[in-house]
């Protein structure tokens, strides 16, 4: 099987185990996921934090978003832009959100926008990973695009990109396409993975 049916056939595979999911499971899941991201300080201190609205059975932020607004940061989720790329916009709860073209909730009219490179960190979506802070996303390219411009800095760095995952997720190894950027952390239900130690070891 060559490299790009392999992804397809995995991409196929998380998204129907993540679907099935049971309600439960999903609770515990996003209750691990945020025992996880409180061991990154980041999370803690960091004033801007993008993350996505969970869809497909991704993993709910549910439980992660409402202590920012207690710490006062604010939360931003991302827009679809030109180019193929991604804006975010502040969101709190009860804020109008209407679907994307890919069916997505995304804020309606917001007041202000940031681009990628004016966030401190970013809860990044994904439906398979590897210790090393390989990804796979759904194909479209709209994080790579977005955040290309780490490729050329010393990481880690602003934003910190922070995949959120369940554990169940976790490959023993992704191929890295040369558009692909990396992961510093990623947070599951059950721990916090630091990707360049990880790197560093292999």
């Amino acid at each position: 099987m060559d490299a790009a049916a392999h992804r397809h056939e995995l991409r196929q595979q998380m998204a129907e185990r993540r679907r099935a999911l049971p309600p439960p499971a999903r609770m515990a899941a996003a209750q691990g996921l945020r025992r996880s991201l409180e061991q990154l300080p980041e999370y803690l201190t960091d004033v801007r934090v993008a993350g996505y609205w969970a869809t497909g059975g991704e993993l709910p932020l549910n439980l992660v978003i409402p202590p920012l607004a207690t710490r006062g940061q604010r939360f931003l989720l991302p827009l679809l832009a030109k180019g193929k790329e991604l804006h975010f916009a502040p969101w709190r709860d009860g804020d109008a959100v209407a679907p994307n073209r890919y069916g997505i909730p995304e804020p309606v009219t917001p007041r202000e926008w940031f681009a990628p490179f004016q966030l401190d960190l970013v809860l990044v979506p994904l439906l398979a990973f590897d210790r090393r802070g390989h990804r796979l996303g759904h194909g479209g390219g709209y994080y790579d695009r977005s955040f290309a411009f780490l490729k050329d800095q010393a990481r880690p760095t602003e934003p910190l990109l922070v995949g959120v995952a369940y554990d169940f997720q976790e490959v023993e190894h992704l191929d890295a396409e040369p558009w692909d950027v990396s992961l510093d952390y990623v947070a599951t239900d059950r721990e916090l993975i630091d990707c360049h130690a990880a790197g560093s070891a292999a």
